[in-house]
């Protein structure tokens, strides 16, 4: 290799970019798209199952997988993968066609693959047809009857309210939104509003998720472009959601349901999926609704003048629109002048990078039967954010049995839809999710729930309608509206209600642990340098919510908890000792988050003791059904297909009068035992606390941690790149990010590593080092690779995605550089 000096690699930098532009085509962090399978230089190649694919090595121990489709891959919120010989090696980059699909890896599995095929969510299509033989064995599974006390009130009941529509169409083009390099998109919603209501009104803004942008004409599958061609027309998804939107206006709030026909077109593009974009796009109608309701938009804004109060917002985003959402209000609360955005629901969402949200009140909605995010991914929103902050806000996660992924939305929906739709659950008959299975809910039903929840939550956030906490606090309440639906939950309540006594995330001295309990993080394989995994390779990852990896962000430990197990007959407690004088408040009942992994149920038996000696227990079954398996497949693991048992914890709460004498202002310990028979059981976010939605929003006094671009040659062996950390504002508690370098390892001379950053309290900057490898492989074009920043705590994640650009120094030799 030829070395160069820092200071002329500097001077000769400009050069430099010139001449590795020259070299590629592409200055893209992922390959560029090839073009039909079996190029010069592959080492493999071949067709599996009518799609072409081909291996070629790109240096540094890296290859280029392509695999060419003979149409193109359905357009849906997951991110389609690439499997070589049945293992899953990573997302794979879609071009423009969507029928081609290309994934950079450093895995050599990739060098010797016998066959390519495209995966979802872990499992590689076409193992569907054995599930499916593997699922008409299996008995069908009884639908468990709802639990808990019916509301006094119905969240879904239509107001007093006639609803007015005030709908707005800009055009096609009419937005260009920096999150997809200024393409253009349209402006298009559906305005709902309460006639007659008098003052500004409430603001609830619907954004839905990806779905087929176009449909009808000549235009074949899901990529057509943007605007839509051929004589094919916008599929109408932001109308999906009008039994929402009209029970939310009857009731007096406005409901600004937005298209985002254009992002899906065109966000197959985008390094981040979209979210950025989707974000960017809340926000410029929020911009838009405010000239019209300040009295700025003339005749198109007649009809919104002075009717919406932006001091009062809340967003809900289902499956992309998810996750987008979540970046509106993120990018929302960096604004000088930022909109009172006070609730956020991610409806079905994924979670790329694991960005948190702290000083929202955001409740998380999960289907059970999502066979799109079949691994609900966005459980991470919750989980990522508990500790984000000390915040005053209501958390929320719901797991609704028996619902899918599409029929939220009724233009998703068969039978409901003008373009054509479909039942995501992939699997006829499945005894739990099959769309005959006894549990299974009917899209009528489906919708109902959605309209339950999602009325309940902003009426609760919004309005202050204080009826509806029992759907969200993990007390168990449940809307007549919502029929037979199952829908159990998490909750963590507002830090003003909540006595933390132990999130059992790691080892500190106030708890003692059995001889076989261990914390532990993630799921898969174990990698040095992590923390004991949570289940092994033998666990899919779409049963584990909690633990499956971020596109984005997959080297990152995810939601640490304990795990605790005890053989037979063992009786060594697990004990939190509480520290004198922590309990302070009005409080309720112990709570805190349990699931178990076994097939069967097992049981713990929970005693509070105080200061005198004072000693009280119950066994958890009195009170939850967490340490009861959620429903399963008759041989969950075997058959070759994807489980459906999912492993997801649920918020127990045992009230406090249940453990009677004992004082709990002064309580000494809380211990956990197993009944006798033995357990296994995963456990945290140990509290005591009373129910209670917070007093309001501060994620705008946060700091945002982003990260900046770095530019490296390539040099002798190892270097150590700095790459910049900055605060927004200083904070005065230290702040810590998560940086993940698995999107750049594809490189190869980056390896995939997650690093833990500090930046300490009153600090504006920090740093991130990472280790560059050099090679001697020549004319390597110039590499643009992505590293990122997730789950912060004491902040929230500004520009989380920093490029690192290598210049490839063995395209020069000395006497060129004299």
């Amino acid at each position: 290799m030829v070395g160069f000096s820092h200071l002329r690699r500097t001077g000769v930098l400009a050069a430099a970019v010139v001449l590795a532009l020259a070299v590629t085509p592409s200055a893209s962090a992922a390959p560029p798209a090839p073009g039909a399978p079996g190029v010069p230089g592959a080492v493999a190649r071949g067709t599996t199952a009518a799609a072409d694919w081909s291996v070629t090595p790109v240096g540094a121990g890296s290859w280029d997988v392509e695999l060419r489709l003979p149409s193109p891959v359905p357009l849906r919120a997951a991110q389609p993968q690439l499997a070589v010989d049945g293992t899953v090696l990573g997302v794979a980059r879609q071009g423009a066609d969507g029928r081609t699909l290309t994934l950079r890896t450093t895995d050599p599995r990739a060098a010797r693959a016998g066959r390519v095929q495209l995966a979802w969510n872990g499992v590689v299509s076409g193992d569907e047809a054995r599930t499916l033989r593997h699922a008409a064995a299996a008995p069908a599974v009884a639908a468990p009857a709802p639990t808990g006390n019916l509301l006094a009130a119905d969240p879904a009941t239509r107001g007093r309210f006639r609803v007015q529509r005030a709908d707005y169409d800009l055009g096609d083009t009419a937005l260009r939104l920096p999150g997809l390099a200024g393409q253009a998109v349209e402006q298009r919603a559906a305005v709902y509003l309460p006639a007659a209501a008098p003052g500004p009104r409430p603001v609830v803004v619907f954004l839905h998720g990806r779905h087929q942008a176009c449909f009808g004409g000549t235009v074949e599958g899901d990529f057509g472009g943007w605007p839509c061609t051929g004589g094919s027309r916008p599929v109408p998804s932001h109308l999906g959601y009008g039994e929402a939107a009209e029970a939310l206006a009857s009731q007096g709030y406005a409901v600004v349901s937005i298209s985002a026909d254009g992002v899906n077109a065109l966000d197959w593009g985008a390094e981040d999926g979209g979210a950025q974009a989707r974000g960017e796009l809340v926000l410029a109608h929020l911009d838009l609704l405010r000239s019209w309701t300040d009295g700025r938009g003339g005749k198109a804004g007649a009809a919104l003048r002075g009717r919406l109060d932006l001091a009062d917002v809340g967003l809900m985003g289902h499956s992309r629109g998810g996750e987008g959402v979540v970046r509106a209000a993120l990018l929302n609360a960096e604004r000088p002048d930022p909109y009172g955005v006070r609730a956020v629901m991610p409806l079905a969402p994924v979670d790329f990078a694991r960005s948190t949200l702290p000083g929202t009140a955001m409740a998380v909605v999960l289907p059970y039967c999502d066979g799109d995010v079949s691994d609900q991914q966005g459980q991470h929103f919750h989980d990522d954010t508990r500790y984000a902050a000390r915040d005053d806000v209501l958390r929320t996660s719901l797991l609704v049995m028996g619902a899918n992924h599409n029929y939220f939305n009724s233009e998703w929906t068969p039978g409901a839809s003008q373009a054509p739709s479909n039942d995501d659950w992939y699997l006829d008959d499945d005894p739990v999710c099959g769309p005959d299975a006894p549990g299974r809910l009917t899209p009528a039903e489906q919708r109902a729930v959605g309209t339950a929840y999602v009325s309940g939550f902003f009426r609760l956030h919004l309005g202050g309608e204080q009826q509806f906490l029992p759907l969200f606090d993990g007390t168990g309440g449940r809307a007549a509206s919502a029929g037979r639906a199952v829908v159990h939950a998490q909750a963590q309540q507002p830090s003003s209600a909540r006595t933390d006594l132990a999130p059992l995330e790691a080892a500190t001295p106030t708890v003692t642990l059995p001889p076989r309990a261990e914390h532990c993080a993630s799921a898969g394989p174990p990698v040095a340098g992590q923390p004991v995994r949570c289940a092994g390779e033998q666990r899919p990852l779409s049963s584990l919510p909690h633990w499956t990896p971020a596109w984005l962000a997959p080297s990152v430990p995810a939601t640490p908890v304990l795990r605790a197990r005890w053989r037979a007959g063992a009786k060594e407690p697990l004990t939190v000792a509480v520290p004198r004088g922590a309990v302070t408040g009005v409080r309720q009942a112990l709570t805190f988050r349990a699931a178990t992994p076994q097939a069967r149920a097992t049981d713990l038996v929970v005693a509070l003791t105080d200061t005198a000696g004072r000693r009280a227990a119950v066994p958890v079954s009195r009170f939850s059904s967490a340490l009861r398996p959620l429903p399963a497949l008759a041989d969950p693991w075997g058959g070759g297909g994807e489980p459906l048992a999912k492993t997801w914890l649920r918020t127990v709460r045992l009230p406090l009068d249940a453990f009677p004498g004992v004082d709990v202002g002064r309580l000494a310990s809380v211990t956990f035992t197993p009944t006798g028979a033995g357990a296994d059981v995963y456990l945290s976010d140990v509290a005591l606390d009373r129910p209670a939605s917070g007093t309001g929003p501060t994620t705008a006094a946060l700091p945002a941690v982003s990260i900046g671009d770095v530019q490296a040659f390539e040099d002798d062996g190892t270097q150590r790149v700095s790459m910049p950390l900055t605060l927004s504002r200083r904070s005065k508690v230290p702040v810590t990010v998560e940086v993940d370098t698995a999107a750049a390892a594809v490189d190869g001379r980056v390896a995939a590593r997650w690093r833990h950053v500090t930046i300490p309290a009153g600090s504006l900057t920090g740093r991130v080092v990472v280790p560059l490898v050099g090679d001697d492989v020549a004319g390597e074009a110039l590499a643009r690779l992505t590293v990122t920043l997730s789950v912060p705590r004491g902040a929230v994640v500004g520009d989380g995605f920093g490029t690192l650009s290598v210049y490839d120094d063995d395209l020069w030799d000395e006497s060129a550089a004299g």
